[in-house]
């Protein structure tokens, strides 16, 4: 596994991340800064071994944020996430594979708020039935359905829980984390979700995939504990509204840069694998980046703290339950077998996505 180097050193650290399974040895001063310091150095492990594939947050960015919100979770539940702390992160992709082979899948990534009107968020009902009562399920299709897929699959994991069904518990897990990730990105709450009505193509991959590739390595993601959520809709359906009230930033900054920015220098060629490839110059990179002010930033940390209180939340709602029986080697097999027939898919591409994921 291609983070199997990274796990055994953070094994081995007495400091940082196993304070969090080993209270008595927990002293909350160094502990801190212990755990900011390891984090940091995660951080920049991941970015040199992750994938180069760039999707939603990018392939990277998304096995980051499940990775890390394993670390959110109070100490009896994560026990068993970090048990299963591959499978976690690198699981977090697949709601992403399933794009191109599931026609039904795309929707449940990004919701075009906007398209219901100027107070979307006071028109749009937050219940699926209502809302389906009003737009009808079809127009609430093709415009996305991320918060209510967002409730669904929480429930679907309260279920996995109390039935303490390991390989489901891993699966909605890892989905889960993934299209609350997607819901705190601003052009996932957009019609305009890649610039193309305002001649700014291919912006989407800019903010979300080129930005934390160049930039990640200095966030801060130590990001505290989880907390129990007692409304998951509303917490959903509050992540995004803050994501959609960033879509004139991401688009007026990007605009604005454009215009004052030498049009030779926006673009550069780099080098990625046995490709090259066309990419927005690290330069023009930078000047977006300080001009958003820490916004990716701020909204990878807002997923990495919403997954893990998800998850958290999930497993109290179901009781509790005790997850020590280990996951059995048929259970694995399976598992194993199910993300081949996916990658097949995936490679098939049957299904289009979204141009920006092109």
């Amino acid at each position: 596994m291609p983070f199997s180097f990274l796990e055994d050193w953070l094994s081995k650290t007495q400091k940082g991340f196993n304070l969090l399974v080993s209270p008595r040895s927990f002293r909350p001063f160094s502990y801190f800064r212990s755990v900011q310091k390891v984090l940091k150095i995660a951080i920049v492990l991941l970015l040199v071994v992750a994938p180069l594939n760039l999707y939603c947050w990018g392939f990277f960015g998304h096995k980051s944020i499940n990775r890390l919100a394993v670390f959110t979770l109070p100490t009896e539940i994560m026990a068993f996430y970090k048990q299963h702390l591959e499978y976690i992160s690198e699981h977090a992709v697949d709601a992403d594979m399933r794009r191109y082979a599931l026609k039904e899948e795309a929707p449940r990534h990004y919701i075009d708020i906007d398209h219901y009107g100027e107070q979307p968020f006071d028109d749009v009902p937050k219940q699926w039935f209502d809302a389906v009562d009003k737009y009808t399920e079809d127009t609430l299709q093709a415009y996305g359905i991320v918060p209510w897929h967002v409730e669904r699959m929480y429930k679907r994991l309260v279920d996995a829980f109390k039935k303490r069904d390991i390989p489901y518990i891993l699966k909605t897990s890892a989905d889960l984390g993934h299209y609350i990730a997607d819901a705190h990105v601003p052009l996932h709450t957009t019609e305009n979700y890649n610039g193309q009505m305002t001649n700014q193509h291919g912006i989407h991959g800019f903010w979300e995939s080129r930005l934390p590739e160049l930039y990640s390595e200095d966030y801060d993601f130590f990001v505290g504990r989880a907390k129990y959520v007692s409304d998951p809709l509303a917490a959903i359906w509050h992540a995004v509204e803050v994501s959609n009230n960033a879509v004139d930033s991401v688009l007026d900054f990007e605009r604005q840069l454009n215009e004052s920015f030498p049009s030779d220098r926006k673009y550069a060629f780099e080098e990625r694998g046995r490709s090259t490839i066309k990419a927005y110059s690290r330069d023009y990179s930078a000047e977006y980046h300080l001009m958003l002010d820490h916004m990716v930033e701020r909204r990878m940390r807002a997923s990495i703290i919403t997954i893990g209180s998800f998850w958290f939340s999930a497993w109290v709602d179901a009781g509790k339950p005790d997850l020590s029986k280990p996951l059995s080697e048929e259970d694995e097999r399976i598992l194993e077998e199910e993300r081949k027939q996916l990658e097949a898919d995936y490679q098939a591409r049957s299904v289009k996505s979204r141009e920006h994921d092109e």
